[in-house]
């Protein structure tokens, strides 16, 4: 690199890069959080408070409030979902547990129990819900179920396909025509008229609603920033998607009508239809694909707004290398699974993204059938994960990625399973909230841990094909918990079992604390080979004995002195 003439004017700094130079280098010169990666910064976590909004609309949304059969000749028009025990008995049985059986009544003329068809709903918390609507419980309750499922494997095809486009054309396109479409299906869905229909809108909202923005945006980020604020940054934006968790429960609190709740949650990603004009493209991914003028402009826009006295231009070398295209820039999703190292690292963070989301969203889900006001535990649910994301950022950088995601799988596991155990009450719901805010914790540190894991060239696709997993196994968590018609304990062993093993493969991935980002599929192959909890810890173990030994002759000579 040479420095050509000082102009004492505007006492810049021209700094002419050869054509080798490199993209870390380039960006070092913004240092790791200045005013414009804040502002940038800023723009991103958007996505994220929209993202889990989008996520649990149907808790409310399609909510089914406390509910039990309609008796005949009995409810009128004006009914009341709760008549005193003598009258529930003469016309409803009860199930082994001594709660009533809400699908059935008995005949009065020949005590023989049946199914019945309409149902008595509990207005408490909710007016219009679609479950009320549809009457999407008992026999139909499947169909509710299935319309979580919907959103989600529309979250899995965004998250495949939208990951991988990111990285073909640019993270800025994918990410603000997502707020668009997330504007057209998030209101749209509030009109459909029947349930078919419903299903569809569903779908296509969970393809931009909580993947299109939300990943490239994490990815922007990631890409933006210095090494010293990932943490974090990375874990400021899972605070952000509970705080969209936290608006689902406020808003659904103060709308009573389904509809207008509907139309509300999908305005807020009108916040991100500005980001056409006041957000950049990722230098890191200009320069990755040939790029490069953009690049440097982007960043000495970004360095005059830090107030940094340096000015980069790229010298005629460099020029006639503008456009060219290495193997690299063709890479996509398939690269992850090529070559050994990368293909292991892969396989093992699939799982880890698989598991994290069935316990999170399982637990997330289960709060209808928690006790108490259904808005507030929801509330709670989101706000439980803030304390752990301080918790995380403070703890991340001093214990590494690898083993704080491992302990906290792992202990996460365990915590739902003694839950289950213990019959309903505050300890219970004590446990299921600990479990909350370990997963959560782990979760958070998966979004960094897998940004840092892989190479920019193809780091969205890496976080695509995470969240596709996670998205699988968001929608085969409202089916899983169906299972508690079998047996209640069931949904909770099978979400605690799926985390412990998850939690121990992780700890065969390589540590990425205080690593440089990869750029290249050659550095993801190379980097982190033989490192895994047990080799660190054989290290250390070697190091504390070499160090133990030294101390001991220091000893020995100091002795042989006197």
């Amino acid at each position: 690199m040479c420095i050509s003439v000082v102009h004492a004017c505007n006492r810049c700094e021209l700094v002419k890069m050869a054509s080798a130079q490199d993209i870390d280098t380039l960006m070092g010169h913004l240092g790791d959080f200045g005013i414009y990666q804040a502002l940038q910064f800023t723009l991103h976590i958007l996505s994220a408070a929209t993202a889990g909004l989008n996520m649990l609309t149907l808790v409310t949304v399609a909510a089914v409030p406390e509910y039990r059969c309609k008796i005949p000749n009995y409810d009128t028009n004006k009914t009341d979902m709760h008549l005193n025990e003598t009258t529930l008995d003469m016309y409803i049985p009860r199930l082994p547990s001594g709660k009533i059986d809400s699908c059935s009544l008995i005949n009065t003329t020949t005590n023989a129990i049946y199914k019945c068809n309409s149902w008595v709903f509990d207005d408490t918390y909710y007016g219009t819900t679609r479950a009320v609507e549809w009457n999407l419980v008992c026999d139909r309750r499947w169909m509710g179920a299935v319309s979580q499922s919907a959103y989600m494997f529309g979250v899995f095809t965004g998250a495949i396909w939208l990951g991988n486009l990111a990285d073909k054309i640019g993270r800025k396109p994918v990410f603000c025509w997502s707020a668009v479409f997330q504007v057209v299906f998030g209101v749209g869905v509030a009109f459909t008229p029947e349930y078919i229909s419903f299903l569809v809108m569903r779908y296509l909202y969970g393809i931009f609603g909580s993947a299109g923005s939300y990943i490239p945006g994490f990815v922007l980020t990631m890409e933006l920033i210095g090494p010293s604020k990932r943490s974090i940054c990375g874990v400021a934006f899972q605070a952000a998607f509970a705080t969209g968790i936290m608006l689902v429960a406020g808003w659904g609190a103060i709308i009573k009508d389904r509809q207008l709740l509907q139309i509300v949650y999908g305005c807020h990603a009108l916040l991100l239809c500005a980001h056409f004009w006041i957000m950049d493209e990722s230098p890191r991914w200009l320069w990755a694909n040939g790029r490069k003028s953009e690049a440097v402009s982007i960043l000495n826009r970004a360095l005059k707004m830090n107030k940094s006295t340096v000015t980069i231009t790229l010298d005629d070398i460099n020029k006639t290398t503008e456009g060219k295209k290495t193997s690299d820039d063709q890479a996509g999703m398939l690269n992850l699974f090529k070559t050994p190292n990368l293909r292991k690292k892969t396989f093992n963070i699939m799982l880890c993204w698989f598991a994290n989301s069935l316990v999170y969203y399982g637990l997330s889900l289960s709060t209808g059938s928690m006790t108490g006001n259904p808005f507030f535990v929801l509330f709670l649910m989101g706000f439980v994960e803030l304390p752990c994301y301080v918790v995380t950022v403070y703890l991340m950088d001093k214990l590494g990625r690898r083993s704080l995601t491992s302990f906290a799988m792992i202990v996460g596991g365990i915590c739902c399973i003694i839950a289950v155990s213990l019959p309903e009450g505050s300890l219970s719901t004590g446990f299921v909230f600990a479990g909350k805010f370990l997963i959560a914790g782990s979760f958070a540190i998966l979004y960094n841990y897998s940004a840092e894991l892989f190479p920019t060239v193809i780091r969205n696709s890496a976080m695509g094909l995470g969240s596709m997993c996670a998205r699988t196994s968001g929608a085969l968590t409202p089916l899983i918990t169906l299972l508690d018609s079998f047996d209640p304990k069931m949904p909770a062993i099978i979400f605690s079992v799926i985390a412990l093993i998850s939690g121990a493969f992780v700890s065969l991935l390589p540590e990425t604390l205080g690593k440089p980002m990869q750029q290249t599929i050659e550095d993801g192959e190379s980097f982190g080979v033989g490192d895994t909890c047990f080799s660190a810890l054989c290290i250390k173990r070697i190091k504390d004995e070499d160090d133990d030994t030294k101390s001991k002759m220091d000893m020995e000579a100091n002795n042989a002195k006197y």
